[in-house]
């Protein structure tokens, strides 16, 4: 199964972003307030990761190296050779590892509510470390079973509009896929070679972040040579939930980087 791909071509010969989402989510449920107001500047692309919605399926045990993979291979197939990742939460690990693994491809990096190391802390070490074993048994569990633990999470309450939209869309995940990406997000580090980054970059920073504290994503800003820092008054989910304030500050981000890649090519 290949990923479904939104492709918005944006205005003839715009600069290309590509947009990958967070944990648990996908790419309409991450993105959605954000495609229009990018795609007046920018052909915007973005698609839904192993395991998570309508993403590839795979028997091999989710790693975020592969997903960085699977993007390269989503532009190699719509002929779009060089663009800027935008990635937000898990999103931001599997941007860096798209520049770590295909520098040549990478114009600037956008980075929002993310950090180079998620487990920052004993019990946040903790917490990741106990998917493992959650997402061994998961693999031993029969999908049928699978689907109906997902059901039950999600259709706690009646929903209608947008709420069943958004059930729907996380009813299309493999919840195998989606613990081993939590195990992969929590083992996750670029401390050692963040700091080697050499493309213009945006750091959008959710400063009332509750999951991704502010401080580590700070630190992310920080440790990039020449990042720009764009912060937002909002918790987590403010892509979707503070879109109002989130969407300026990603258009900011993204005209910064875009105003020093342009001065690069110059």
């Amino acid at each position: 199964m290949q990923p479904e791909v939104r492709d918005f071509p944006g205005p003839p010969g715009a600069p290309v972003v590509f947009l990958l989402h967070g944990l648990g989510a996908t790419a309409d449920l991450n993105w959605h307030p954000s495609y229009r107001p990018l795609a007046t500047r920018h052909r915007v692309i973005a698609m839904d990761h192993r395991g998570h919605g309508r993403g590839k399926r795979s028997r091999r045990v989710f790693r975020l190296e592969d997903c960085a993979d699977d993007v390269i291979e989503v532009a190699d197939a719509l002929g779009v050779r060089t663009f800027i990742p935008i990635g937000y939460s898990m999103g931001g690990p599997i941007a860096q590892l798209v520049w770590k693994q295909h520098r040549e491809r990478v114009d600037g990096l956008v980075l929002c509510a993310t950090a180079a190391r998620f487990a920052s802390t004993p019990e946040a070490r903790l917490g990741f470390m106990s998917l493992s074993g959650l997402a061994v048994a998961s693999r031993l569990t029969p999908r049928v079973v699978q689907r109906r633990f997902v059901d039950g999470m999600i259709t706690r309450r009646e929903a209608t509009g947008p709420e069943l939209w958004a059930r729907d869309q996380m009813r299309r995940h493999d919840l195998t896929a989606v613990l081993e990406a939590s195990r992969a997000t929590g083992q996750f580090s670029s401390k050692r070679w963040i700091s080697g980054v050499d493309v213009p970059t945006g750091v959008v920073v959710t400063m009332r972040d509750s999951l991704v504290s502010p401080r580590q994503q700070l630190a992310l800003a920080a440790a990039i040579p020449g990042a720009s820092v764009h912060p937002v008054d909002a918790d987590h989910d403010a892509a979707v939930f503070a879109a109002d304030r989130f969407v300026p500050a990603l258009l900011e981000a993204c005209q910064s980087v875009r105003s020093r890649v342009a001065t690069r090519v110059s």
